[in-house]
């Protein structure tokens, strides 16, 4: 029988037991339960089409115009069809048989798949060298693939001499879908290299960049997983644009967090041999930043949920989902993958165990780029700081040349469009707008005032009433009445009414994506005002997104700053060095915005940029740069608790400054893929987010910060009692 001596005496032999058991068992459920969710995520690459939309009017709000004209549309026009405009070009006056040639063509193109079986007939231009053709394509169909078989088909059957374009709303959306397509591939493997690449010239090891790329990937496809079904069950939108910013967003934060966190790791295993031990050290030291740092960004992509678009407003979650995901996997699989492989996973550069050497140092570093750095901040401080904010201020200067008042819908999609030139081709024989026309829907008893408006305006060039018995579902409209759109002598058809209102349409005489047709609805808003019309398009969808993308703007940015200053004062426990590290922050993003500005304009020549350009730039540069100061500043303050400020500061750039870099590097890198997806948006936010963290991490986070915090001493922790010590 055992004494109860014995069993106490074997209890901290099994204590000892349990915990061993523990730390083996914990790992190996955090990496079983992240393969188990990256199993189920990774087939969602590929499928996020089947869940998402890149229809501009689904973003706007409910209450506006445009998209209270297009949820009446099916009503008035019995079909949600996407409209094709074909167009016919010559190469002098087509001739009788070329078009009966086209005339046939069109009338067999409901044969092809994806074609809706209502197709207009053919129309001549006035001077003889071009037909129009408007083709519906099937909501149901796959709208690249449609656009593609139609286009083909098309060409096939045209008399020689003719030029065959595919252009309006569906030709345009189909060139948005293709553009859209490589960010499944073709982005993901080239973030994905390129953040190899630069972990391997970092660790000069072959494991761990294996080993932290995968904290990344995996990250990505449990955040995936998450917004694919939250997209699928309606409560998230879900874009190309928004799917190809979630990628790099993950891939750059969890690997940020990663190397903030081996960073650590590789320190604690110099003074001590567990694993375990140095392991648990690292979590305890990193929680604390990465935490701040992923709220930081959390809570400013959050801010966009008061916004007006769609588009915006629904990124703010999808994206801090993947932060989420990016942080939970730096904390979680990271520290089981490096607690499973130990020493080995930094060979062949293994750390070694010299706990008397770290024992030993007791000064700032004097070997290295950042020691170097670390004593010219030391001997003059201010000189650098000062000549650093005149530097920046230059570069931002250039902000004043940032235009960010909208683009047509032609220069959405970069390299060559049939969509484009087929616009282009139309405007030379046709009103500019035909295709797209301004819809104006309005009580029946005002149809006559409405479209005496309408006629007005020189803006539009002819005005049809939407009409069910008419063979293309609309009737003509002049200053005298409804009269027959068909041949001489056919009755006048009536038109539809629905709940008491009739819709109109307006051809513009100019492109429907031009400025000068924008400036003609908001004309014909004002003028048909007092008859309670709503005017919505394509045109009017452009004007109405664009007027929301600057109130977002507006209403944004300031609660961005408020926002993050809060959580930067909470984690600091003070009020200046907050306040210095946001305004730090505000004027490397209008340098990076000064700069993207000139280069824009005098390098690519792009024809200006999105109103939502300069608000995604902002929340991602402030969001993001914010984070370096972060890893900074907490460590500045940690070295500052044990030595004082001023060699808090250089011991915190000295420590930090590899492992800031890197991450900036790394950030930089990703964000710098998006732009090798063929969308203006996409690739002016590519360089602007780009060349802000490498201005961040550069010249802010390494010179401006640590000269100011220097040449201000203790008093940068006021009003804590940091602040009030004696060094």
């Amino acid at each position: 029988m055992t004494s109860p001596d014995s069993l106490r005496s074997d209890t901290p032999r099994r204590r000892v037991r349990r915990r061993s058991w523990l730390r083996v068992l914990l790992p190996a459920m955090l990496i079983i339960a992240w393969l188990a969710g990256a199993g189920l995520g990774g087939p969602l690459f590929g499928k996020v089409g089947e869940v998402s939309s890149n229809d501009q009017t689904s973003y706007l709000p409910s209450s506006a115009d445009a998209t209270q004209v297009q949820n009446l549309l099916g009503e008035f026009n019995d079909s949600d069809a996407i409209p094709a405009i074909v167009v016919f070009v010559g190469d002098g006056e087509l001739e009788e048989n070329q078009l009966t040639a086209i005339a046939d063509a069109v009338a067999a193109a409901p044969d092809i798949e994806g074609v809706a079986a209502e197709v207009s007939p053919a129309i001549p231009s006035e001077d003889g060298r071009a037909v129009q053709a408007f083709v519906p394509i099937s909501s149901d169909a796959d709208l690249g693939d449609a656009v593609a078989a139609l286009g083909d088909e098309l060409r096939s059957q045209a008399p020689d001499g003719v030029v065959v374009y595919v252009t309006g709303p569906a030709g345009f959306s189909a060139d948005l879908v293709a553009g859209f397509a490589g960010i499944d591939g073709l982005l993901l493997g080239v973030a994905l290299l390129a953040v190899l690449v630069i972990l391997i010239l970092v660790y000069r090891s072959f494991l761990l960049p294996v080993v932290v790329l995968s904290t990344s990937l995996f990250a990505l496809c449990v955040a995936l997983l998450v917004v694919w079904w939250l997209a699928k069950w309606e409560i998230l939108l879900l874009s190309g644009q928004t799917q190809g910013i979630l990628f790099i967003l993950v891939i750059g934060a969890a690997t940020d967090y990663a190397l903030l966190f081996v960073a650590r790791f590789r320190e604690e295993l110099r003074s001590t041999q567990d694993k375990g031990v140095a392991t648990m050290a690292a979590w305890k030291a990193s929680l604390e930043p990465i935490a701040a740092s992923g709220g930081t960004v959390i809570a400013g992509l959050l801010c966009l949920l008061l916004s007006d678009l769609k588009s915006n407003s629904t990124l703010g979650p999808v994206a801090a989902i993947g932060i989420l995901f990016a942080m939970l996997s730096a904390l979680t699989l990271l520290p089981a993958l490096l607690f499973t492989f130990g020493r080995a996973v930094f060979w062949p550069r293994r750390p070694a165990f010299e706990p008397d050497v770290v024992a030993a140092e007791t000064g700032v570093a004097t070997k290295g780029l950042w020691a170097w750095l670390a004593r010219g901040i030391q001997r003059r401080p201010r000189l650098i700081w000062i000549v650093t904010t005149l530097v920046l201020v230059a570069g931002a200067a250039g902000f004043t040349q940032f235009n960010a008042s909208g683009i047509p819908q032609s220069d959405l999609v970069l390299g060559a469009s049939e969509a484009r030139d087929g616009q282009v081709a139309l405007g030379e024989h046709f009103p500019g707008g035909s295709g797209s026309p301004v819809y104006v829907v309005v009580a029946e008893d005002a149809l006559q005032d409405a479209a005496d408006v309408l006629l007005a305006n020189s803006g539009i060039d002819s005005v049809a009433v939407s009409a069910a018995d008419s063979p293309s579902g609309t009737a003509g409209v002049d200053a005298d009445g409804i009269t027959a759109f068909g041949p001489p002598g056919s009755p006048a058809p009536e038109p539809t009414v629905v709940d008491g209102d009739v819709m109109l349409q307006g051809t513009l005489t100019d492109a429907a994506d031009s400025d000068a047709a924008a400036e003609t609805v908001r004309e014909l808003r004002g003028e048909l005002a007092d008859l309670d019309a709503l005017v919505g398009g394509v045109t009017a969808t452009s004007v109405d997104t664009n007027d929301a993308s600057i109130h977002d703007r507006n209403l944004i940015i300031p609660i961005v700053l408020v926002v993050i200053l809060v959580i930067l004062m909470l984690l600091l426990r003070s009020v200046l060095a907050p306040v210095l590290l946001i305004l730090t922050t505000v004027l490397s993003f209008g340098t990076a915005m000064g700069v993207s500005a000139l280069v824009f304009n005098g390098v690519f020549d792009f024809p200006g940029a999105d109103p939502a350009v300069p608000l995604y730039g902002f929340v991602f540069l402030v969001a993001l740069g914010i984070d370096y100061n972060i890893f900074l500043m907490t460590r500045v303050r940690e070295e500052s608790i044990k030595h004082g400020t001023r060699e808090g500061v250089l011991r915190g750039l000295s420590v930090t400054g590899g492992v800031i870099t890197s991450a900036g590097l790394v950030l930089a890198a990703t964000f710098a893929a998006l732009s090798v997806i063929p969308i203006l948006f996409l690739v002016q936010l590519a360089f602007i987010v780009a060349f802000g963290v490498l201005l961040d991490t550069f010249v802010v986070r390494s010179l401006l910060v640590p000269a100011l915090s220097y040449d201000i001493g203790r008093s940068i922790w006021w009003p804590s009692k940091l602040g009030r010590g004696k060094r």
